[in-house]
């Protein structure tokens, strides 16, 4: 058992650097593999640490949650497709989401005349988490087409949301201000888990992406403010970790969608807007159908070629043969480069994973800023929607 608070502390340290180290690794290609396995050794190093603490009880209970979240854990990412790789990222968040609203709950029930700074943080976790929950399931029930992935509206829902999100605040704030009844977090949480589903229902397929980092930036607040309620200095940094990089990632690809962030934030995703993004309808330009013979004719004359891969080439599963055309042209002497979009696909670095499992160089994947300025020069763009 570990009793020494200096020790414990160089390890939650460790546990610390190692999340900072993977985050880094994970912005390449190159290097996402690596910055896996350091996550996951900094992950371990924190788990190992908790359960040394002096004075742990209820080891009954600690050994069957681990087996179980470890069984499903190994099953669910050994056995997902990689077309499914999103809705697993949702209920894993979810799951995430769900466990700090729970340990809020707890902490409610269990503690006898609560600090105001303590409350503050029980009720910011059972809020974030509870939205992130409840939005994580519906957004995985929609990838997984268990509900349509249409945005499902009603008349005044924008006043329903309003109404739900001013009940759950006006909850927390009387459990600030002193109100200790067990009732009040237990509505709060129902009110939350309400408004997370009301949240996303509203939000098509093709927007579940920026869904999913939203989210997960909610899952992480929530486990920060967990750190808070438990005194946990790991918690409260990688939970803001997670939230500070799920947030700039909305941000990313909001852009990247022509989108603002009022608009990702007020839960607008559904509609269909004008923006700068939009091409003029009288700009000359014409469409003409095309066939198979006609593209490969295209492709055998031209010298530079761009390959823009999205959700379609993961359903077909057609990245390994994607990357054999690609050898076929490379033999001629052509120019291959992979032009990939921040939002193409389900969730981001969808393309970038199955491409490297098609054996893909990462030197020949290019971000959307990077290959924007190389269009006007390549002979044949070949988008495999």
């Amino acid at each position: 058992m570990i009793s020494d608070p200096d020790v414990i502390a160089i390890l939650y340290l460790v546990t610390i650097a190692c999340f900072v180290v993977s985050l880094k690794f994970l912005a390449s290609p190159r290097h996402a593999r690596k910055g896996n396995w350091i996550g996951g050794v900094g992950m371990l190093i924190a788990i190992a640490t908790t359960l040394l603490l002096e004075g742990l009880e209820n080891w009954l209970l600690i050994t069957a949650g681990l087996a179980i979240g470890s069984v499903v854990g190994v099953i669910g990412a050994r056995n997902v497709r990689m077309t499914a790789m999103p809705q697993m990222v949702a209920i894993f968040n979810g799951v995430g989401g769900g466990a700090a609203a729970l340990i809020a709950l707890s902490e409610w029930h269990n503690t006898v005349d609560p600090l105001r700074e303590e409350t503050v943080s029980i009720v910011l976790s059972a809020l974030i988490g509870s939205i992130s929950f409840a939005g994580s399931v519906v957004a995985f029930a929609k990838l997984q087409e268990l509900i349509s992935g249409r945005p499902i509206v009603f008349a005044g829902q924008n006043i329903v949301n309003i109404a739900v999100v001013g009940g759950a605040a006006a909850l927390g704030i009387a459990a600030v201000a002193g109100l200790e009844e067990q009732w009040v977090v237990y509505g709060l949480i129902g009110l939350a888990l309400l408004f997370g589903v009301m949240f996303v229902l509203p939000i098509g397929g093709a927007d579940m992406p920026v869904v999913i980092s939203l989210l997960n930036a909610f899952t992480g607040l929530a486990a920060s403010a967990t750190g808070f309620v438990l005194d946990s200095t790991v918690l409260i940094v990688s939970g803001m970790l997670v939230g500070a990089a799920g947030t700039l990632l909305t941000l990313l690809m909001a852009k990247a969608m022509n989108r603002s962030v009022t608009n990702v934030l007020f839960g607008a995703f559904g509609q269909v807007q004008t923006g700068t993004g939009t091409v003029r309808a009288d700009d000359g330009r014409t469409v003409r159908a095309t066939s198979a013979d006609d593209v490969a004719v295209q492709l055998s004359f031209a010298r530079k070629v761009i390959v823009a891969p999205g959700y379609g080439m993961a359903v077909a599963q057609a990245q390994h043969d994607v990357r054999q055309l690609a050898d076929v042209l490379e033999e001629r002497g052509v120019d291959v480069k992979y032009a990939i979009h921040p939002v193409a696909g389900r969730m981001p670095g969808h393309m970038n994973v199955l491409l490297a499992e098609a054996n893909v160089p990462y030197t020949q994947l290019h971000e959307m800023d990077e290959i924007n300025p190389d269009f006007p020069q390549t002979d044949v763009v070949l988008v495999i929607g």
